[in-house]
């Protein structure tokens, strides 16, 4: 067994998954940055929490259908993966737009925010210092470090589940390969 199956649970599972442990910190994290620095009324502000809890909800639904339609599962998961791209975007035009550093991936400060990713028992409550009490420069930069994480996790998701896909087949192809040996 691979580092990747370990992180994908049995359908039904999905408060297990990495990936979606992972989106909930960013959908928690992304409804606190957006009240402190994005007008509450504003059409941005809805967008960013609304793409932050699509990614969550999909991983969601993606892993409780699991048991039933791959394909299916393996396009909610591509929807979360798109999501989470769109509010990455976000983060990087609200620090273009304010002229403030996005920092490199190599930098003191991103190598500071990913360790953190090792933290047991890491949650929303091991970033907020960074979101709710940091300049706008140190949350946004924060907020790329956690969907860089959450989108390479979700990146390996999806490689596992297309091969699994190409190798099993989904429930169709297997129902399929039942009634034929029935058959015979």
């Amino acid at each position: 067994m691979n580092d990747v199956t370990k992180i994908i649970p049995p359908h039904g599972g999905y408060q297990k998954l990495k990936s979606y442990q992972m989106a909930e910190i960013v959908y928690d994290a992304t409804v606190k940055f957006c009240d402190r620095f994005i007008d509450k009324h504003s059409r941005t502000h809805d967008q960013m929490v609304q793409a932050a809890r699509s990614g969550k909800q999909n991983i969601a639904e993606g892993s409780m259908v699991s048991g039933t339609s791959k394909k299916l599962e393996l396009k909610l998961i591509g929807v979360a993966r798109s999501s989470l791209e769109e509010l990455l975007n976000d983060y990087k035009d609200f620090l273009r737009q304010r002229n403030l550093l996005l920092w490199g991936k190599s930098s003191r400060k991103t190598e500071e925010i990913r360790s953190l990713a090792y933290a047991t028992n890491r949650s929303y409550k091991t970033y907020r210092t960074y979101i709710e009490e940091s300049p706008a420069e140190v949350a946004a930069n924060t907020m790329v470090c956690l969907l860089h994480q959450t989108n390479y996790l979700l990146d390996q998701q999806l490689r596992q589940l297309e091969q699994q896909f190409l190798k099993e087949g989904g429930i169709t192809e297997r129902l399929y390969q039942a009634r034929s040996k029935a058959k015979k």
